[in-house]
């Protein structure tokens, strides 16, 4: 802490809201994060497909992390919260209360995850349309964005659709719940909900899609008052929300943004002079930020509008102002890791082994793969194991959820050995699906030549490496792991009036930690390895077309 002679330095709070935890970090005007808590949240999953979560769960876990951070600090230090989240869909009654998303009608259950694919046939329905709003999604919408949610809420659950007050994307949730005042971000509405910065709500779509009910209130329910994030919110932070998060009463809270977005806004604007990269002395467009988590999404900025088959956006000013957003992703990643390792007869084997070596199971494997790769690079060790990774479908930039997952070259082995090099083929399959949307990007015009990741999977140095040499393009990590708070708490330091723009605060507080180089000795063998994953998604439709005609 400062000393009386120094100027006193000024902290901001950053809460981030994930899939399966919720975390806050205590951040200083420098880009430092000098605290940080984390407490899980709880996941229903009613049915295959269904996943939910309770509001108040999350709010109260949010209230316990952030005092944690902000224990023993000077309030007067503390300049502005800053939130951001999943995009799943809150919903509350008319009284303001947590209501059903689900048949059982459990009430506390009031959130329908992002992850959520229940609304499968109203999607359909709704790409069927094509509606113009839909080229800002990449031609067709996402069963995880909004529309099709609420569609579906109204279909099957018609005693909750009449009870409804507000519907809130998860960010805006947490604002309100901080403020009282209902404006929603236009990272939020724009990016999920087809809200567009020129022309605002469209009421052609909603009645097109048989939600005419909700232009009939001019979008009370979904948000009338719109703000940029990082913009103010209400009158700062009310009594009640003070007392439950340990701040001040009116310290600034900034209109939010979804949690890749926070990321991508933590790490896209670092100052890289020095770090001799491509995008030295070039525009901000010229930078992919790529935010891996649970799931993965790729966040790529233009000057001008680009359309992308299959790659969401253009979104204006969704995540830095006044430059067009698209953003790619993919559905599992962290999860889809999780899922193989785990479930992987020689899983007990390597978590007592890892157990022992007071190691991490991630940190065993990368290990273990060094010990058997002998004179190869390790990425070599899957010649003749390829992995296509839709397990839970495609969002780009083939845009189709019906996908499935692949494994080609599996043998009788239940070792290891076996283990490891199915999570090397996963980890490469997730870096080959991060080029195919490169490549998609690219020829639609954008001009990326070097990735900044953050997340947890930027983590595991195995999977930053084959994300370089399997794009070819250098990897810049932050010097905070943790960009998403990093992000979040930017948004705070500018609703606060401290920065001029969030541009400003982007350079002063994202930082550059280590680049990895990709080998371009390797280049001809991830080549092929990408030529192999192109023909896996053909063969996967060519038979999926002869047992379903």
């Amino acid at each position: 802490m400062p000393s009386e002679k120094q100027t006193a330095v000024k902290y901001y709070v950053g809460v981030d809201v994930g899939s399966a935890s919720v975390r806050a970090a205590l951040v200083d005007e420098f880009g430092a994060v000098v605290a940080h808590a984390e407490q899980p949240i709880q996941v229903w999953e009613p049915r295959p497909d269904h996943y939910e979560q309770s509001s108040a769960d999350i709010w109260a876990a949010c209230c316990s992390v952030t005092k944690e951070v902000v224990r023993g600090v000077d309030a007067s230090q503390i300049r502005g919260l800053g939130f951001d989240a999943t995009c799943s869909l809150v919903v509350v009654d008319k009284q303001l209360q947590p209501l059903a998303v689900n048949s059982e009608g459990q009430n506390h259950r009031n959130v329908i995850m992002w992850m959520d694919h229940r609304a499968a046939s109203q999607v359909k329905r709704i790409n069927a349309t094509q509606h113009r709003v839909l080229n800002y999604v990449g031609g067709a919408m996402s069963v995880e964005m909004q529309p099709p949610k609420l569609l579906w809420i109204k279909e099957n659950l018609p005693e909750s659709w009449e009870k409804v007050g507000y519907f809130f994307d998860l960010p805006d949730f947490l604002s309100w719940k901080a403020t009282g005042a209902t404006a929603r971000s236009l990272c939020t509405v724009v990016c999920k909900w087809t809200y567009t910065s020129d022309r605002g709500w469209d009421g052609s779509f909603w009645k097109m899609i048989g939600l005419e009910d909700l232009v009939k209130d001019k979008y009370e329910k979904i948000g009338k008052h719109v703000l940029s994030p990082g913009e103010a919110v209400g009158e700062g932070l009310t009594p009640d929300a003070a007392g439950d998060l340990g701040l001040p009463q009116g310290i600034a809270v900034a209109a939010s943004l979804i949690d890749a977005h926070a990321g991508g806004l933590g790490v896209i604007g670092a100052d890289v002079k020095g770090h001799h990269l491509p995008c030295e002395n070039r525009p901000i467009t010229s930078r992919l930020a790529l935010i891996c988590g649970t799931s993965s999404c790729h966040m790529g900025v233009g000057e001008t509008p680009i359309f992308v088959p299959g790659v969401w956006g253009p979104y204006f000013s969704a995540m830095v102002p006044g430059l067009w957003l698209n953003e790619g992703g993919q559905s599992a990643t962290g999860k889809l890791i999780d899922h193989v390792v785990r479930g992987h007869i020689a899983f007990p084997e390597l978590e007592a082994k890892a157990e022992a070596s007071a190691h991490s199971i991630y940190t065993y494997l990368n290990s273990h793969l060094d010990l058997i790769k002998k004179s190869l690079p390790v990425g070599f060790l899957t010649v003749d194991l390829h992995v296509w990774p839709d397990f839970h479908g495609n969002r780009s930039p083939l845009t189709d959820l019906t996908l499935k997952g692949m494994v080609v070259g599996l043998t009788l082995s239940r070792g290891l050995d076996e283990l490891a090099l199915i999570y090397l083929a996963t980890i490469q399959a997730i870096a080959l699906g991060t080029r195919h949307i490169l490549e998609a990007m690219q020829a639609a015009g954008h001009e990326i030549t070097t990735l900044f990741l953050c997340g947890g999977l930027s983590k595991n140095p195995l999977f930053v490496q084959m994300h370089a040499d399997i794009t070819g393009k250098p990897v810049v990590l932050s010097k905070e792991v943790e960009s998403v708070l990093v992000g979040a708490a930017i948004l705070g330091a500018c609703a606060s009036g401290d920065f001029a723009s969030i541009q400003e605060a982007m350079a002063k507080m994202g930082k550059i930690g280590r680049v990895v180089q990709p080998n371009h000795e390797h280049k001809r063998f991830y080549d092929k390895k990408y030529e192999v994953f192109l023909k896996l998604v053909e063969h996967q439709r060519e038979y999926r077309s002869i047992m379903h005609s």
